[in-house]
């Protein structure tokens, strides 16, 4: 809203309210003890499109962490993604993302 006066324009804003619609999700791969480092290297790699040292460095913190989030997007960008993660006997969910 502004107002003009004679000599100057005064803005008025309305402070912003932040509001989130729908929140960042992570995917998350959880380690277990069937699924070699290799196999869950090239998942990343062809489900995720990392790079190779990526995918394994994700692995490894896998490995040490019990799980680690590969991948931060909207629901319907991880979905397709985490179901190809199952699909290949790896274990994968969608978390919101702590803020």
């Amino acid at each position: 809203m502004a107002f003009e006066g004679n000599t100057q324009t005064v803005e008025y804003q309305e402070p912003g309210v932040l509001t989130r619609t729908e929140p960042p999700y992570n995917l998350v791969i959880w380690n277990d003890d069937v699924n070699t480092f290799e196999w869950v290297i090239e998942t990343l790699v062809e489900v995720c499109g990392h790079t190779s040292e990526q995918a394994e460095q994700c692995a490894f913190i896998i490995h040490f962490h019990g799980k680690y989030a590969v991948k931060q997007g909207t629901y319907d960008e991880l979905k397709p993604q985490c179901d190809a993660i199952t699909d290949r006997g790896i274990g994968a969910t969608i978390e919101v993302t702590a803020s």
